[in-house]
């Protein structure tokens, strides 16, 4: 009895066809419906059961469509656009973030030569692609094109150690490719490996811009599967010939299919010679996927193959350790001793490259190594390209060597290349200057004057930056009317940004506060509910410190401002970090202890000598002193943090305020013929003896010789008469309602730019607002008093004495 078969057509709306997988759309049609084609791509549904390494592909045919470029120009301009992030692997390339398909397959699967390889595309998991993704973040265009690789123009030796990208195939039509796609398609599972690979080579040459058709032809894909079916039968050579093909074939670094090709690297490492390792690498660079275990496996070979490591293979090294950001710790010691052997050897694009690979990698040489690449570096700078000098720039900025010949030569260098340097490389360059505190007025007016016209160019990461670097210089706005008004437009056109990058937002506008400039509309996001919320979310910076700056500064410089602030909660908690840092670390100094000691001496007791934040947001420490009209210390203890209210001075306690160090004719006399004996200071000072810790007293002349050189003023201050007849406090504090307050700093070299008195944007900035805030600032100067250390203590005490009466 003859079957009838009933059929139910469906009927699919747009967008439909393209979720189904072609298995399904293989069955929802009608029998006399389904073509050959069709037939050769149904399931291969009665696999063995025990087939073992099975492989995953995914693949999205649609997407292809949506890029494309060409990877010979742009791979190797993105790498200057990426200095300091990784280029990611583990999320999905743009090319696969929607669609996804997946393809199982197996080394064993049959190879009749009637049978088309398994194409059904299964349906990938659901899951969303990482919300990275999801910000859609605008590309801002380069302004200058970088050959981030003109290293390997060098020599000809790094032609079988890298690929260059500069040197595509020659290309071929799509006419020419049909009939490599026939061939595929008739020899199906009869290919051998080196026709599986040699199609792959020819198939590489086609025009960028016909690739994507390329990628969506279902006999490519097939190959693509055959590839991973050879995978342990190819050659060394064939395996690298097909990787090479895949950085011209532009396949997408996120596609799975390269897990297996580096997993049979990994295992092939230890029959692969250091070339071949590092060709490798540099493939898989190019493709732009991050392969950190095989990284390692040609890291452990180095050890074996040092003897076979010359210029060419050290460079190639060290640029893919940049590009792997990170250098194994076993790997630093070798690798600093070839380069100090081959280091006479360098070109000038070598050397970049070699600054480049170890600021990426965060690795840190010896200050001797960094000297001698510098010096290297210096040797011809005029001839190195802007990229190379930068990198030097970027690996000083990183071991914090203050290099000087080689700063005072940028400041020949870079005013007359800024014309054509592009914004980024700017950046860096003024970054390096702040961050070594080297101030070269040549240097920031012809960055600055250039900074207008990149700013179309301007990442929201090189505004910020840019004006964190002028801002630390104190570069003041009259200097360069143009520059702060253009990169504050540029954060305010970059807005999007910040809700990646919230660091960006407030590094720009602490930069700003440091010349006391605060745009409104920026300030009042920044201390929104909201962008606080984003930045405290933010696990991988600590932003809090930042936005607590930021609030102090608008609250003491913009006194009617009527905008959002900071919660008294995270002010207190913020404030409560910094100080218990401070305590461990800068309140133990030396110098602070011995300044503190001796004020207490100097004022009669630590009951007018209060060491704290005055200021928290400017995250440092003063010591505090409030003197009355006379001129008289005033108790300052309740001040002073976790100290109780029971600490108040007694009346007999005052009576004693006026104790202190009585300056006699003796003492004068001693001070001024440099007779520092302890015994006859100690017959001259009465010093109160005080229950902090304080270095120990020196012995006077018996072990410095030195001793204070004393001005006309300060010999005319130390004779004034004694405060009984009349005193100099008197005179100098009439006038003056309630108690005068000094905040007393004992400053460092960081305070300054180098060779400068020069003051940091920070620390000019606090200076600026205890003045606001209704304080006189006294500085015990790092060159001052550092020499002091070494002097007697009726020397020391002098000198606070002449320190805080002349400042009045």
């Amino acid at each position: 009895m003859a079957t009838r078969v009933l059929y139910r057509r469906v009927r699919f709306l747009p967008g439909w066809r393209k979720r189904l997988t072609q298995a399904q759309l293989i069955h929802t049609k009608p029998k006399e419906e389904i073509t050959d084609e069709e037939e050769n791509k149904k399931v291969l549904e009665h696999q063995d059961a025990s087939f073992q390494g099975e492989y995953r592909l995914h693949y999205n045919p649609s997407s292809y469509h949506h890029v494309t470029r060409n990877s010979a120009n742009s791979r190797s301009q993105t790498d200057n656009y990426e200095e300091e992030q990784c280029f990611g692997a583990q999320a999905p390339s743009c090319w696969q973030q929607s669609n996804h398909y997946s393809v199982s397959c197996s080394r064993h699967l049959s190879s009749s030569k009637n049978t088309l390889l398994d194409l059904a595309f299964n349906k990938a998991s659901e899951t969303e692609a990482p919300s990275a993704l999801s910000y859609n973040r605008k590309p801002v265009p380069p302004d200058v094109k970088v050959d981030t690789r003109a290293f390997l123009k060098c020599r000809p030796e790094y032609t079988s150690l890298s690929l260059n990208l500069t040197q595509r195939p020659h290309p071929i039509e799509w006419v020419d490719v049909l009939p490599l796609l026939q061939k595929v398609s008739v020899l199906k599972g009869r290919m051998k490996p080196s026709d599986v690979s040699q199609f792959l080579v020819e198939l590489s040459k086609l025009h960028p811009d016909k690739m994507p058709l390329l990628l969506s032809d279902q006999r490519f894909i097939m190959l693509l599967r055959y590839s991973v079916e050879h995978l342990r039968i190819f050659s060394e050579l064939q395996l690298l010939e097909v990787l090479q093909s895949f950085v011209w074939l532009e396949i997408p670094a996120s596609h799975t299919m390269l897990d297996v090709f580096e997993a049979e690297l990994r295992r092939q490492a230890n029959q692969l010679t250091l070339h071949q390792l590092l060709l490798a690498a540099d493939l898989w660079r190019c493709i732009g996927r991050q392969v950190p275990q095989y990284l390692q496996c040609l890291y452990d070979s180095v050890h074996l193959h040092v003897g076979q490591v010359g210029v060419p293979e050290l460079v190639q090294l060290l640029y893919i350790i940049g590009e792997g950001r990170h250098c194994p710790k076993n790997l630093i010691r070798p690798v600093e001793q070839l380069l100090m052997r081959h280091l006479s050897q360098l070109h000038p694009e070598e050397v970049g490259t070699v600054c480049l690979g170890l600021f990426k990698s965060q690795t840190s040489l010896s200050e001797g190594a960094v000297t001698r690449i510098v010096d290297r570096a210096l040797s011809f700078v005029t001839e190195m390209g802007d990229f190379a000098m930068v990198n030097v720039l970027k690996y000083l900025r990183f071991s914090y060597l203050y290099h000087r010949t080689w700063l005072e030569a940028m400041a020949q260098e870079v005013p007359r290349r800024t014309h054509r340097m592009g914004v980024q490389g700017l950046m860096h360059v003024t970054l390096t200057c702040s961050a070594l505190h080297y101030r070269n007025d040549s240097i920031l007016t012809s960055v600055a004057e250039s900074i207008p016209s990149l700013v179309p160019h301007c990442r929201s990461k090189d505004s910020s930056k840019l004006l964190w670097a002028f801002g630390t210089l104190g570069f003041l706005p009259i200097q360069s009317p143009g520059f702060y008004p253009s990169l504050i437009d540029a954060l305010r056109k970059r807005k999007a940004e910040f809700q990646r990058y919230p660091e960006h937002l407030l590094t720009g506008l602490l930069g700003l506060a440091f010349v006391s400039h605060f745009p409104e509309d920026l300030v009042t996001l920044a201390l929104s509910p909201e962008f606080v919320c984003l930045s405290l979310r933010n696990s991988q910076l600590e932003l809090k410190k930042d936005m607590f700056t930021l609030d102090g500064a608008v609250a003491l410089e913009l006194p009617q401002w009527k905008g959002p602030r900071l919660s008294g909660e995270l002010r207190e908690e913020v404030a409560e970090m910094l100080w218990k840092f401070a305590q461990s670390d800068v309140c133990l100094k030396p110098e602070v202890l011995e300044a503190e000691s001796a004020l207490q001496d100097l004022l009669g007791g630590d009951k007018f000598v209060c060491k704290r934040m005055i200021l928290p947001h400017t995250r440092s420490i003063d010591l505090e002193v409030h003197l009355d009209s006379n001129g008289q210390p005033v108790p300052v203890n309740l001040l002073c943090p976790k100290q109780s209210a029971t600490m108040i001075p007694s009346p007999q306690s005052l009576e004693k305020i006026n104790s202190g160090v009585p300056i006699t004719e003796k003492l004068l006399a001693q001070l001024i013929k440099g007779k520092n004996t302890t015994d006859s200071l100690a017959s001259s000072v009465k010093v109160t003896p005080t229950p902090c810790q304080r270095l120990p007293p020196d012995e006077g002349g018996r072990l410095f010789d030195s001793v204070l050189d004393l001005t006309n003023d300060m010999i005319e201050t130390l004779t004034k008469p004694s405060r009984r007849d009349s005193t100099h406090q008197d005179s100098v504090c009439q006038g003056f309602k309630g108690p005068i307050k000094i905040a007393i700093q004992i400053s460092s070299r960081n305070h300054y730019c180098a060779q400068s008195q020069q003051l940091l944007g920070l620390h000019a900035m606090k200076r600026r607002h205890l003045k606001i805030a209704g304080y006189r600032v006294v500085e015990l100067s790092h060159q001052e008093w550092s020499s002091m250390l070494r002097k007697s203590r009726a020397e020391k005490l002098a000198y606070l004495h002449c320190k805080i009466y002349d400042n009045l």
